[in-house]
């Protein structure tokens, strides 16, 4: 009887591990559809499209006015580069990624670094970004 025990808990052992590593592969494909959809988002300038990978939570602290909204139609981005990436403490993951901005009024083209930060949403069962869209204007 010890023998089928042990079977049987090694049956349960490997289901449970298939389980959760199909579960990390689901969100980890999520993850990826999210962050490749928003980046095209931002490369494109679409900003509104972009907005709405924002954590809802982050959205209702922080709404974007129509001014804010101006600002980014001045800009346009000409490069998109993922510098890094990993798993902070907390369970969000970060990425940390090279924007390159050219400002439509001037023509000047600069470089800049961004850092996303997304958290999956359980109950969603999706990636949210909790940091916002990113600030264009630091540093000038």
């Amino acid at each position: 009887m010890g023998r089928f025990f042990r079977v049987v808990l090694l049956a349960m052992l490997v289901t449970a591990v298939t389980s959760t590593s199909a579960v990390a592969a689901k969100q980890s494909s999520k993850l990826e559809q999210v962050q490749n959809a928003y980046a095209a988002a931002i490369r494109w300038g679409d900003f509104e499209n972009a907005w709405q990978a924002v954590d809802p939570a982050y959205r209702e602290e922080h709404p974007m006015t129509d001014l804010e909204l101006e600002r980014y139609q001045q800009v346009q981005v000409s490069g998109y580069r993922d510098i890094s990436a990993g798993v902070e403490p907390d369970e969000t993951v970060f990425r940390t990624v090279e924007l390159r901005v050219i400002n439509k009024h001037t023509m000047a083209e600069r470089t800049m670094r961004y850092r996303e930060r997304w958290r999956w949403d359980p109950e969603a069962k999706r990636w949210w970004l909790v940091v916002g869209l990113p600030d264009l204007w630091a540093g000038e």
